[in-house]
C-alpha cells in the first residue's frame, strides 16, 4: 500500500484542500501514539441498545437471557474513518443475586490504528423497597491496542532535496501492539418509571501508547444519566404494553478535558419506537425502532452539527438485540428504560 505522507507544509495548498479529510484521519492516528495525548472511548449513539457499554450495573437487567449486537460507521464521508462494533450478552442469576455478562468491542481507525476489548461483569441487586431497587456493577477487561506503522510516515523521515529517505527515530512497542488489564464500575437505581445511573471507567487508567518510553495515557471517564417512562395518559398509574409512552433523558460524559452532554426523548407505541438526541455542539441525532417477538432492532443517523459537518457525512449504527424467554420464577425487579 501506498504511504500517506504526514509533512503537510511541504504541500501545495491546493493538495491540502482536496485532501482534507484524509489529513483529518491521519492527525488523529498520529496524535494518538504521541506522548503528548490522551485516549477517548469510541462513542455509541443508542445507548441503550448497548446497555453494558453504557454501565456495567445494567448486567441482568432484563432478567432473561439477551445478546445485543452493535455497528457504528462514524464520519462515513472521510476516507478510512473509524468503524466500531460490540458484541455482549448478559442475564440475571438467581444463585448469584445479580447478573452476569461478557463484552467484546473492536473500534477501527483508518485502516491502521484497532482496539479489542473483552470484559467480564457482574452485578449485584438490591431492592432498597417495594417499588424502587439498586444494582451495582463491576467490570474486569482485557484490552489490546494495536497499530500498523508500515503505512504511516514522519517527519523526521524527509530529506528536503530527495524526500522519504530515512528512518524514523519513533521507537513502537513491540509489533506495534501493546495490551493490558483495565476496571470499571457503575450503581444504578430503578423502579417502574424512573432510572438513574453512574458509571466510572478505567479506574487503572491504561497507558495505551504504542510508542516505548511514552505516555498515552486512558483517562477516567464519568458517565452519569437517568430518565423516566412514562404513559402520555398521566393520569394512569400504570404503563399498559400498547400504551404510548414517552422517555425523556439526559445522559452526561467527562473524560480527562472532554466533556459531552446528550439531552433525548424516546416515544413509543406498540412495537414502534422513535427518538430524538442532541448531543451538544456535536450532533443531532434521529434513531426508529422495531421490536417483532424477541428481537429489537434499531437504527440511528447522526447529522453533524459542528465545524467537520462538510466533511463527514454524518454517522450511522445499527442495533440487534435478541432477548429470550425468562426461565426464573423469582420476583425480581426489571427496568424500564429505552431499547435505543
Amino acid at each position: 500500500m501506498e504511504k500517506i505522507n504526514l509533512t503537510l507544509v511541504i504541500w501545495p495548498k491546493y493538495i491540502m484542500m482536496k485532501f482534507k479529510p484524509i489529513f483529518l484521519i491521519l492527525f488523529i492516528i498520529i496524535f494518538s501514539i504521541t506522548k503528548s495525548s490522551f485516549s477517548q472511548d469510541p462513542t455509541f449513539t443508542q445507548f441503550y441498545a448497548n446497555p453494558l457499554y453504557l454501565n456495567p450495573a445494567f448486567a441482568g437487567t432484563h432478567l432473561a437471557p439477551r445478546a445485543t449486537f452493535n455497528y457504528r460507521n462514524q464520519w462515513p464521508g472521510i476516507p478510512g474513518t473509524f468503524v466500531t462494533s460490540a458484541f455482549s450478552y448478559d442475564q440475571h442469576v438467581n444463585s448469584l443475586h445479580g447478573g452476569i455478562g461478557i463484552m467484546f468491542v473492536n473500534d477501527k481507525m483508518a485502516s491502521s490504528l484497532q482496539s479489542n476489548r473483552i470484559s467480564a461483569i457482574y452485578s449485584y441487586q438490591m431492592k432498597l423497597s417495594r417499588n424502587f431497587s439498586v444494582r451495582a456493577g463491576l467490570e474486569g477487561t482485557f484490552w489490546q491496542k494495536n497499530l500498523n506503522y508500515s503505512q504511516l510516515t514522519f517527519g523526521d523521515m524527509i530529506d528536503p532535496i530527495r524526500g522519504f529517505v530515512y528512518q524514523t527515530g519513533d521507537v513502537f512497542t513491540e509489533n506495534g501492539t501493546r495490551s493490558g488489564l483495565d476496571f470499571s464500575s457503575g450503581i444504578l437505581g430503578f423502579s417502574e418509571k424512573f432510572y438513574i445511573g453512574f458509571a466510572a471507567h478505567h479506574l487503572t487508567q491504561p497507558n495505551e501508547s504504542l510508542l516505548t518510553n511514552d505516555t498515552s495515557v486512558l483517562q477516567m471517564k464519568y458517565t452519569g444519566h437517568f430518565g423516566f417512562h412514562l404513559p402520555v395518559n398521566f393520569n394512569s398509574s400504570i404503563v399498559k404494553e400498547d400504551e404510548t409512552t414517552i422517555s425523556p433523558n439526559l445522559l452526561f460524559r467527562r473524560q480527562g478535558d472532554f466533556q459531552q452532554l446528550n439531552l433525548g426523548l424516546y416515544i413509543q407505541k406498540g412495537p414502534y419506537v422513535g427518538g430524538v438526541w442532541y448531543r451538544n455542539k456535536d450532533a443531532l441525532i434521529v434513531l426508529f425502532g422495531y421490536e417483532l417477538g424477541l428481537v429489537k432492532v434499531g437504527y440511528s443517523y447522526d447529522v453533524t452539527v459542528s465545524s467537520l459537518s462538510m466533511a463527514t457525512s454524518g454517522s450511522h449504527e445499527i442495533s440487534l438485540q435478541i432477548n429470550f424467554q425468562s426461565k426464573t420464577k423469582k420476583k425480581t425487579s426489571t427496568i424500564s428504560c429505552p431499547s435505543f
